[in-house]
């Protein structure tokens, strides 16, 4: 069964696709709003901070895991059947979460959360790729950014607010209201994008999995976007290290330094989304991968040189901008050719990259505990591994 509304080739900025961008919005909120409450967790259960930060592990692992639960059961029952279950379990296990008896229950709860949460990020690429082509999928991809990269910007402000006022089971409970008031806008306006298929079976996810990985244009776009993404949590994970125990910056400067990070991104975002509309989505990946690879090459100089702050902020701040142009289109490419399969798609990809992600911000943590090289090292690794991914798997007939 195909989508329910004809492929558009342009990209109409209306309710829907705000809805679809609220939906990307939970699983980052869900990480970023309670990373300044730590501390009072941690009092809270007489514990200390290394172990609260079991609770972001799970839910990483959640993530990746969860993504790969919807792909095929959004292929097979539509799109907002496998969405209101998967919102519903992140009202529950939210507000679980608020009355968490033990560390250890939050710990379970947050994976459950993260699960919950993975609906919004499967479903909503797999209903772009239903709605839109390539090409204007690439520009919708830009918005959700724009959206998503609102969060690490404000959620830390607004959950360090909230804990000093309300508490941080609070914190839990807001995002929760918050899933509510968009179960609801997703009932009464997101439409339906795709027919359920009774030909897609459950039991053969795997299969279908593996045939996805299997194609040779979809591995290419979500390796080589993945890799580069992936040097973002590098950054995420090691960045607090680097500006504060080695520069000295206090939290208060970091937090400026991350916010403008996260508006560079946004930036660049909206320039891709600006660029599309003149020029093709993978020549626009074909220049800027390029250009992430000649940043990442100045970053790794300025770690082995240990040039200095400025020196490593100004290509980090680049690394991370290019990556709103890179990341869009990379995305795009990878459904491209997956319409009847998006949902499956999605999630592979969406996992992927999680895994990705985890591996490299395991490892930035053992290379460099204290200077900026360990970051650098891997930063610079994921971007030039990226251009390479990208060539090396070019066939010819792509350009």
């Amino acid at each position: 069964m195909t989508a329910r509304f004809a492929v558009s080739d342009k990209a109409r900025f209306d309710l829907t696709v705000v809805v679809l961008a609220l939906l990307t919005m939970f699983g980052p909120l869900s990480i970023d709003m309670y990373l300044p409450a730590f501390g009072d967790i941690a009092a809270s259960y007489q514990t200390d901070s290394h172990r609260v930060e079991l609770s972001l592990t799970s839910f990483f692992l959640g993530l990746f895991i969860g993504q790969l639960l919807y792909g095929t059961v959004a292929d097979r029952f539509g799109r907002k059947p496998p969405l209101y279950f998967g919102l519903a379990l992140y009202i529950a296990t939210s507000l679980a979460c608020a009355y968490a008896p033990n560390l250890e229950s939050l710990i379970v709860l947050r994976f459950f959360q993260a699960i919950g949460s993975c609906a919004g990020l499967v479903i909503a690429r797999a209903m772009v790729r239903d709605l839109y082509t390539p090409q204007a999928s690439a520009q919708v991809f830009s918005f959700l950014i724009l959206v998503m990269g609102i969060a690490p910007i404000l959620a830390p402000l607004a959950g360090a607010y909230v804990t000093q006022y309300f508490g941080w089971q609070s914190i839990f409970t807001i995002i929760a209201v918050l899933a509510v008031a968009c179960l609801a806008l997703i009932h009464v306006r997101l439409p339906e994008t795709r027919l359920p298929n009774p030909s897609v079976r459950i039991r053969s996810s795997l299969p279908i999995y593996w045939s996805v990985l299997r194609d040779p244009s979809f591995l290419r776009y979500s390796l080589a976007g993945g890799v580069a993404q992936s040097g973002l949590f590098a950054y995420i994970s090691g960045s607090p290290l680097v500006f504060i125990d080695h520069f000295g910056l206090s939290p208060e400067h970091y937090s400026w330094l991350f916010g403008a990070n996260a508006i560079g991104i946004i930036g660049m975002a909206q320039l891709n989304a600006w660029l599309l509309r003149r020029r093709d989505s993978r020549k626009i990946l074909n220049k800027s991968l390029p250009v992430l690879g000649v940043i990442a090459s100045v970053l790794l100089v300025a770690g082995f040189m240990d040039w200095g702050f400025w020196a490593v902020l100004i290509p980090l701040f680049l690394y991370i901008s290019t990556l709103g142009m890179v990341f869009p289109n990379a995305m795009a490419g990878a459904l491209a050719e997956q319409q009847e399969r998006a949902g499956a798609a999605s999630a592979v990809t969406g996992s992927l990259q999680f895994l990705i992600a985890g591996i490299v911000s395991a490892i930035v943590n053992i290379v460099g505990q204290w200077t900026p090289l360990g970051m650098a090292i891997v930063m610079g690794c994921c971007g030039l591994a990226a251009v390479t991914v990208y060539s090396l798997m070019r066939r010819p007939s792509e350009q």
